[in-house]
């Protein structure tokens, strides 16, 4: 079964790659497996595609940014799949998944492929398994990975840890607006977009421009940026303005990274922090366990009751999960 499955998406077959995704978001343990052995089996062949990271301030225009710039490559004859993320309700847990609906000319293109996941309350913009969702389109032979985040927030740099390159979209707005994003994101973003750089406000999202332009000359250099990034331009979403500048440095960005190195020690230092995350999500998953929570529970309310210190009730429970093996297999 995991063996037609990957063949199938290495032929690009659209309904094996929803598929897919859908597996490797599931929390089930069997489904759990046969995701490992899904991607296992897709590891080895190498398909690569630009991963690119979208995030914005509310309103920025994200996905009518993310339609106009995906139809743009899409009539180039690049494959472009876009993985949006929707941020889920904390009481229910559900989400609307409606950008399907709001990029509907993208949508109907024979060259994209749009999925929204839920983010099920994980924190970082990016749902728990989208860096699985962006190897599969990979494997389906896929040129472009656009990964839109929820928003932008202080954990929205998870995001840089899935892309190669890194876009924080921005509206044009007063002085304030700069004050309003956290300085880790503008850390890892390798370019700036002001958007709705179009009638009223073109004049404004010059300043805007102008404004993180300055910024970002007061940030320290990083040695993966060629001369003159990171940068911030502005665009049009609205009237298609501007994108073709956006993409023109995104592939000035990968040429030089390629070319120096820091793109290969770039993805090998993402697949080291994944491999981190899935080892802490492995041990978090330990205390799930129905024994584990009972307890959990016991512990919680001797320290509730004062008869023990939390940090040593903490340091109870995790003795009481087994110690683990050292690669030499001893404890």
């Amino acid at each position: 079964m995991t063996t037609e499955l990957a063949d199938a998406i290495l032929k690009a077959d659209r309904r094996a790659l929803a598929r897919a995704i859908t597996l490797v978001e599931s929390t089930r343990a069997d489904h759990r497996e046969r995701a490992a052995a899904l991607l296992d089996e897709l590891a080895g062949h190498g398909r690569e595609a630009v991963r690119i990271g979208l995030s914005g301030t509310p309103g920025v225009g994200k996905s009518t940014l993310i339609e106009a710039f995906g139809m743009m490559l899409c009539d180039r004859g690049l494959k472009v799949a876009v993985l949006a993320v929707d941020p889920s309700s904390a009481r229910t847990g559900g989400s609307i998944l409606g950008d399907k609906t709001r990029m509907e000319r993208l949508a109907r293109h024979p060259n994209a492929f749009i999925r929204p996941s839920p983010s099920q309350t994980h924190l970082g913009g990016v749902a728990r398994r989208t860096r699985e969702a962006v190897a599969l389109c990979e494997s389906a032979g896929f040129d472009i990975v656009l990964i839109e985040t929820v928003g932008v927030g202080q954990s929205e740099t998870v995001v840089a840890e899935l892309s190669d390159v890194f876009l924080l979209l921005l509206a044009p707005a007063g002085g304030d607006e700069l004050q309003g994003v956290k300085r880790g994101i503008m850390e890892v973003a390798d370019l700036i977009v002001v958007n709705k750089a179009d009638g009223e406000l073109k004049a404004q999202a010059q300043r805007t421009r102008a404004d993180y332009a300055g910024a970002l000359r007061l940030l320290r250099a990083r040695e993966q940026d060629p001369p003159g990034f990171p940068k911030a331009i502005t665009v049009s979403a609205q009237e298609e303005v501007g994108l073709e500048s956006v993409w023109e440095d995104i592939g000035a960005l990968v040429d030089w990274r390629r070319a120096q190195g820091h793109w290969e020690n770039r993805r090998a230092a993402q697949a080291r922090h994944w491999f981190s995350e899935e080892v802490r999500r492995a041990l978090l998953a330990r205390l799930e366990t129905p024994a584990a929570r009972r307890r959990m529970a016991a512990l919680a309310e001797a320290v509730a009751r004062g008869e023990t210190s939390a940090g040593a009730a903490a340091q109870a429970l995790l003795d009481g999960l087994g110690p683990l093996d050292a690669p030499d297999g001893t404890a």
